[in-house]
């Protein structure tokens, strides 16, 4: 059997991972979510947390395809939401809340940014909307609790961290970023990370209700840059999130 090993050692102290404890949430979402989530999961064969660590052994799906088709993705993700609306903070009170540690987001943000906003690859479109999110980050963030009721996020719902089996099912991966959040999250970081701005009115229709899109897509925003910060200028995966960064500057600023 092929298996897939995945081990974190204690994340550094004051970091992010460590402050909304990443390691062990992925480690708690295998033992207590994952047999009755609704969607498709790489099966767990072993989950351990220690203060040496944590490690995970999960079912290796190497061989599907990566990514998914972001309609196909976008339902998965609506399905699951809709089956934990309400339930999912009940049921695991000790899921990452809305807003957990944004400071040290916030602190981040305001570092990065003097060198995102002179990169030669960034639009004008793009840097007005980053220059806005300065000193706003928090802001940001805690306008996502009113985006909508509690459910079950991913958190971390791009194409990246999804498989499509032969049959066309879809698997999510990586579940470090595990909350209990508003739906449109994930369908915000989704569009923000993975889908081309030609798709995003036919992926958001696909998902639903989606009133407090608004209120999710700064804070995705943010996630944006800082992903863009770590990729090289000219590339073309700068260039995808340069013209996403520009799709929510334009979504955020059309008139309601």
């Amino acid at each position: 059997m092929a298996v897939y090993v995945k081990r974190r050692e204690p994340p550094a102290p004051g970091s992010i991972p460590e402050a909304l404890d990443m390691f062990r949430a992925e480690v708690r979402f295998y033992r207590e979510i994952a047999p009755v989530v609704g969607v498709r999961v790489p099966a767990c064969y072993q989950a351990e947390a220690t203060e040496a660590g944590t490690s995970l052994v999960l079912e290796n799906l190497a061989g599907w395809q990566p990514g998914a088709e972001p309609l196909a993705a976008v339902c998965v993700l609506s399905g699951m939401h809709r089956r934990w609306v309400g339930r999912a903070h009940v049921c695991w009170p000790w899921l990452r809340p809305v807003g957990l540690s944004i400071e040290l987001v916030e602190e981040l943000f305001a570092r990065v940014w003097p060198a995102l906003a002179g990169r030669t690859d960034l639009t004008p479109e793009a840097r007005m909307l980053g220059q806005r999110l300065v000193g706003k980050v928090a802001q940001t963030e805690r306008a996502i609790s009113f985006a909508g009721p509690l459910t079950l996020v991913h958190g971390d719902a791009s194409l990246l961290n999804m498989r499509t089996g032969p049959g066309g099912e879809i698997a999510l991966l990586d579940w470090e970023d595990v909350s209990a959040a508003p739906g449109v999250v994930d369908l915000a970081w989704l569009l923000v990370s993975s889908v081309d701005p030609a798709q995003w009115d036919e992926v958001i229709a696909a998902y639903g209700q989606t009133a407090g899109l608004a209120q999710a897509l700064p804070a995705m925003a943010v996630q944006g840059f800082l992903s863009m910060a770590e990729t090289p200028v000219g590339t073309a995966a700068a260039s995808g999130w340069v013209r996403r960064l520009e799709a929510a500057v334009r979504r955020l600023d059309a008139p309601p």
